[in-house]
């Protein structure tokens, strides 16, 4: 698998959550799901500039 796709299925599962999360969210599993959507982006966000850094 590249390494483009390897990033690419977890970007878009990560943004499916945040867009069923958004049209449940009178619901708490919708809450729930914008939280993990969030939590996703934010932790693939940090993974990425983690990588780049100089070790």
């Amino acid at each position: 698998m590249s390494p483009f796709l390897a990033l690419l299925i977890p970007v878009c599962a990560s943004l499916l959550l945040l867009t069923l999360g958004f049209g449940l969210r009178e619901r708490d599993v919708g809450v729930l799901m914008m939280w993990a959507g969030t939590l996703g982006i934010f932790g693939l966000t940090c993974w990425k500039i983690l990588e780049k850094l100089p070790s």
